[in-house]
């Protein structure tokens, strides 16, 4: 009789873990901020050994981008259209949820950090600037918006501001102001 073949081991990814991870790193970020957030409280605080979060991850910036893909991709997709629900929307997910926190603190870390700023581009500003494009694109073709700004200058000169507006902690209503008055 042939044994059974054994089971895979390596670097594999345990979900469960994995999860767990990416959890911890969220709640500490918004528990301790960026400075605070090590990868051994992470571990601790995921019930893993702090190899194992190696093993995957380079870094705490790689663990959160990791969490802010994931966590946009739930919460915040890009639609194919309703471009004006997007921004209140995105406006509402940089200032009251958690991932938004996340965001937030990738977009300031990238501004001293290269290395931060190269991976954040390449892995998640991107690829979802593309998707945003082509949301703007669409509703400049359907005749929503008025195509005055290009997709590129239309894209900063809406989602900018409530970037901005998120980093002070301004509670006005600025998505609603700039679909007013931009689209």
């Amino acid at each position: 009789m042939p044994t059974p073949p054994r089971a895979r081991s390596g670097n594999r990814r345990d979900e469960t873990a994995r999860l767990a991870v990416l959890h911890a790193a969220d709640d500490l970020l918004v528990e301790h901020g960026f400075g605070g957030l090590t990868i051994e409280a992470i571990a601790r605080e995921a019930g893993v050994a702090k190899q194992t979060i190696y093993r995957w991850w380079p870094s705490k910036v790689e663990i959160l981008l990791d969490t802010l893909i994931e966590d946009t991709a739930k919460r915040l997709p890009v639609p194919e259209k309703g471009l004006r629900e997007y921004l209140h929307a995105f406006a509402g997910f940089v200032t009251g949820d958690p991932a938004g926190k996340v965001l937030l603190t990738l977009l300031a870390q990238s501004q001293h950090d290269p290395a931060t700023a190269a991976s954040f581009q390449e892995r998640y500003l991107g690829p979802r600037r593309e998707r945003e494009r082509e949301l703007i694109t669409r509703a400049i073709d359907a005749g929503e918006i008025s195509p005055r700004l290009g997709p590129d200058a239309l894209l900063d000169a809406l989602f900018g501001p409530i970037v901005y507006s998120a980093l002070i902690g301004s509670d006005q209503d600025l998505a609603g102001a700039l679909v007013e008055e931009l689209l």
